[in-house]
């Protein structure tokens, strides 16, 4: 089976770097412009042709179903009052032909935990893995990018961007040999080594094209610290017996795991907003005059 219709969401993080804006709303639903993080990761998916999202919660979570969920309600008002606009914005968040299944982690043990909670639903199927603290903008879409090169080489395809040497200890580095055109087989892979350790500077970020073996590598990892099982060491022991490239994608990256690359991504977004990018453009300018928020 080489087509992708399975996409894993790990969204059971607390996002304790932005309390106390994340102590009641999951921080897959901090809004970029006017939509959550979480919809921008499903929005690439579907534009992959994936139409199963499996989403993989916690406590807290709630409103990421009610977000992909149907508001009778609210498009009861809208309609009531003539909002047509609004009300088909509303109802194109998720198309008739995608659905939604909602995994409950019950305990934080890591990323590697969480894809492995996905099993039951994935089954023996290539699927692919979308973290939402990553919000990736490219032509096409970073998700089909990495689809249609894995139905040129079926195996497993994880997206990587060159990092600075001193940034390595906040990434899974890969180790790679040959390869050309932003694509590299990978000979190995390493969570979060310090500079002088890391094997390169090619940082995996948060997309993943996976074939289902690696849930049996996943089950016999050994937990870190805290017990934690982390999906990099389930990959580097995958490639004890299978291919895996890495692909240097094209596009940008913006972190909104932190606050600065949430500030960059909400300033970036807005600009092109169709909407409100020309009024905040001036906005900004007017900004960078007076120096001055007033």
């Amino acid at each position: 089976m080489t087509k992708i219709t399975k996409a894993v969401f790990p969204v059971a993080g607390m996002g304790t770097r932005f309390l106390p804006a994340t102590k009641a709303s999951p921080k897959e639903m901090m809004p970029i412009v006017d939509k959550p993080l979480i919809q921008y990761a499903v929005e690439e998916a579907i534009a992959a042709g994936i139409t199963e999202m499996i989403f993989i919660t916690g406590r807290n979570k709630r409103a990421i179903e009610d977000h992909f969920d149907k508001a009778y309600e609210l498009e009861t008002e809208l309609q009531a009052r003539g909002r047509t606009e609004t009300l088909e914005v509303l109802r194109g968040i998720l198309p008739k032909n995608v659905s939604c299944i909602y995994i409950r982690q019950s305990e934080a043990l890591g990323l590697g935990h969480a894809v492995l909670c996905a099993r039951p639903a994935v089954g023996d199927a290539p699927f692919a893995v979308l973290l939402a603290d990553d919000l990736l903008i490219g032509r096409p879409p970073i998700m089909r990018q990495m689809t249609d090169v894995y139905e040129r080489h079926r195996c497993s395809i994880l997206a990587v961007q060159n990092v600075e040497p001193a940034e390595t200890g906040s990434y899974g580095i890969v180790r790679c040999e040959g390869g050309a055109d932003g694509l590299y087989p990978i000979a190995g892979i390493v969570e979060k080594p310090r500079p002088e350790h890391a094997p390169s500077t090619l940082g995996v970020v948060g997309r993943y094209v996976l074939t289902p073996r690696i849930f049996d590598h996943l089950e016999r990892v050994t937990p870190g610290a805290g017990g934690e099982i982390q999906l990099t060491d389930g990959i580097a022991s995958l490639l004890q017996e299978d291919q895996a490239l890495a692909y240097e994608f094209s596009g940008t990256r913006y972190d909104c795991g932190t606050k600065i690359g949430y500030l960059k991504a909400t300033i970036a977004l807005a600009l092109g907003h169709p909407e409100v990018g020309r009024e905040f453009s001036e906005y900004l300018d007017t900004f960078e005059r007076c120096g001055s928020l007033a």
